[in-house]
């Protein structure tokens, strides 16, 4: 019923625009009415998305989009950096640890001698190349069995654990690596038997008690803190400004064979 009713409606609308003319006029004007607000409502709702889009491809939003993607690229390059590093530390361990310590001993070096030499005195590469081969060589493995050793005899991380590790470091391995350094260094050099013992007795204990300045506090941090397969890493960083000390003693003119 109430179909019928509503088609009779549209009939009998439909009818009476026909038959009065004022009623037809006035349903034309609601239909261009109509029509009007649907093509304005249709162009403000282009105009908007127009207008998104051209903000999108503004210069300012490309700019912040730019430095954003520059911002992620470098931060997955750290990450994905030291995931590789991490990655090598653990499937070769000795060759990652020696070509660490050989890039900080050629660091360390290369700074040495920009604070000691005369600026208008070149750079001795060959003394940065006997650095950086006793970094590949003899820290770097050294420094792998080393803290292995430690660990294993000691495998807490206490604070009295933590001390004795710190003076089995002064007391050992520190002492073995410093004659090492300056009688090997010393030999590379030309030096004979006499002149290295001569070295050892003028530099060896000044050095010592410098050592026992600097390094309690590095190896507290590395033992302490530190996991055991990054504590090289981490004692070699340590490292760098002692080895600009030590390569500069190691640099100093031969000693007297009776001093």
């Amino acid at each position: 019923m109430g179909i019928v009713l509503q088609c009779w409606k549209v009939e009998y609308s439909s009818f009476a625009r026909t038959c009065d003319p004022a009623a037809a006029a006035a349903h034309s004007v609601f239909r261009q009415q109509q029509q009007s607000r649907k093509a304005y409502f249709g162009f403000s709702n282009g105009f908007k998305r127009s207008k998104e889009y051209n903000n999108e491809l503004s210069p300012s939003s490309l700019l912040t989009s730019s430095f954003s993607s520059k911002a992620e690229n470098a931060a997955f390059f750290k990450i994905g950096f030291i995931g590789w590093y991490l990655g090598m530390v653990k499937s070769r361990p000795i060759l990652t640890k020696s070509a660490t310590s050989s890039l900080i001993y050629i660091a360390a070096d290369l700074s040495s001698q920009t604070i000691s030499l005369p600026s208008s005195e070149p750079y001795d590469l060959v003394r940065t190349l006997r650095m950086a081969g006793y970094g590949l060589l003899i820290v770097g493995p050294s420094l792998h069995f080393w803290f292995k050793f430690v660990s294993k005899l000691l495998p807490k991380r206490d604070l009295i654990t933590t001390f004795k590790k710190i003076l089995m470091g002064q007391t050992i391995y520190g002492p073995i690596m410093t004659v090492v350094f300056f009688s090997l260094n010393a030999r590379l050099q030309g030096e004979n038997s006499a002149e290295i013992i001569a070295r050892l007795k003028r530099d060896l204990v000044p050095t010592m008690i410098n050592g026992v300045m600097y390094w309690p506090v590095c190896d507290f941090v590395t033992f302490k803190f530190i996991p055991v397969h990054l504590q090289p890493l981490v004692s070699n960083s340590f490292s760098y400004l002692w080895t600009v000390y030590m390569t500069y003693m190691a640099s100093l003119e031969k000693a007297g064979s009776s001093g």
